[in-house]
């Protein structure tokens, strides 16, 4: 059979007469331990197991029983042990001044010892019931934790499915998504110190953008095969159906929020990436013609990042092109495809930019085409 453990009882005090009477009182019910200073109390209860419950003298030279309780409230491992002042100190202001100092309980001396056992008894049942609490609440925030990095991981892994198969109907890269995700990030990261995006690019806002950023082209899927896969330049009737990838990813990402049945934050601001990174600043764009600031920021920051990650890139029907010349393309654009503070915070990352295309570019496809991006830039 079992051994129960007995609770543990530190006993503070400077007079030994007083130590060993306590001693004598609890040996049979409780372990005890004893310390004759402030010193050596804190000493004791900072030990691994800590004690379940202290019985604290105030008049002591050196450190008196005030800032011992002080101290240990103070610590995060011993703040929880209930203390219980036992001094000969019996004015009202002195029984004040310990319960605020953070004391459980207040005994004066000389002591009865069954009041004493008793208070003992009663705050030691006090304490489990409130370890049990904390133990409780503890772990049901580790099992919160835990389910919530679990939908989260489940949210990104069905989202990163979902890009990477879009992304694969229309090319032979899957490290687009990871390039757009990460240029986007950087150019909000950036943009974050200037006074006009900085009440809006929080560290929450840039998170949602870089979890929104890969269903950009999420409406692709609905886009025939023949157009979109297509090596040459589409005629004017095959760019209108092109087009509608826009309006059909918004359109797939607005039917799931309903399904939900909740607003979820990144699904909205993925919804205006959708739609909207094919505007133009200059209103030029599609699907809505929409101009200036009245593009949503993510579409915004999107279309910078997915057209250099376009003109870099190798796909069946051109060859990628050298950072400086997309870079120039850029840059050309500030103003009328881009916003110009996107393309100026572009600019002074371009070196950034590089690095995260060569961290991250694609595997040879084995095709030589040598047709130029312009065949589709329209597009």
């Amino acid at each position: 059979m079992a051994t129960v453990e007995k609770p543990t009882i530190l006993v503070v005090d400077d007079t030994p007469e007083n130590l060993s009477l306590m001693m004598e009182l609890l040996k049979d019910a409780y372990t005890v331990q004893l310390a004759n200073s402030g010193e050596r109390a804190l000493k004791l209860a900072a030990r691994v197991p800590h004690p379940d419950l202290i019985l604290l003298d105030i008049m002591m030279p050196a450190m008196d029983g005030y800032e011992v309780c002080q101290r240990l409230k103070s610590y995060p491992p011993t703040r929880d042990i209930p203390v219980v002042f036992l001094t000969a100190k019996a004015e009202v202001a002195d029984e004040k001044k310990g319960l605020e100092a953070g004391g459980v309980d207040y005994i004066t001396k000389p002591i009865s010892a069954p009041i004493v056992l008793a208070r003992i008894k009663i705050h030691l049942a006090l304490k489990a019931h409130a370890d049990f609490l904390r133990d409780k609440s503890d772990f049901l925030e580790a099992e919160v934790s835990k389910r919530t990095r679990e939908v989260l991981a489940i949210q990104d892994v069905t989202i990163m499915v979902l890009a990477s198969l879009a992304e694969t109907r229309d090319s032979d890269t899957g490290n687009h998504i990871t390039r757009t995700q990460l240029y986007v990030k950087a150019l909000a990261q950036h943009l974050a110190a200037h006074p006009k995006f900085s009440s809006l690019l929080t560290d929450a806002y840039i998170q949602m953008l870089y979890k929104s950023a890969p269903l950009h082209d999420i409406g692709k899927v609905g886009i025939p095969d023949r157009i979109l896969l297509k090596p040459g330049r589409l005629d004017a009737q095959e760019f209108e159906i092109m087009k509608t990838h826009t309006t059909l990813g918004r359109d797939a990402i607005e039917h799931a929020e309903k399904r939900l049945g909740i607003q979820v934050g990144f699904l909205s601001m993925a919804k205006d990436i959708a739609l909207s990174h094919q505007e133009k600043w200059d209103g030029s764009g599609y699907p809505q013609g929409l101009a200036g600031e009245s593009i949503p920021l993510p579409a915004r920051l999107m279309a910078v990042a997915d057209v250099y990650d376009a003109l870099i890139s190798r796909r069946v029907y051109k060859q990628g092109m050298p950072h400086e010349k997309a870079a120039a393309i850029i840059q050309k654009g500030r103003g009328t495809h881009f916003d110009p503070d996107l393309v100026d915070a572009f600019v002074v990352l371009q070196d950034e930019f590089r690095q995260i295309a060569a961290r991250f570019a694609d595997a040879e496809a084995g095709v030589d085409d040598k047709k130029l991006l312009l065949d589709r830039l329209s597009v």
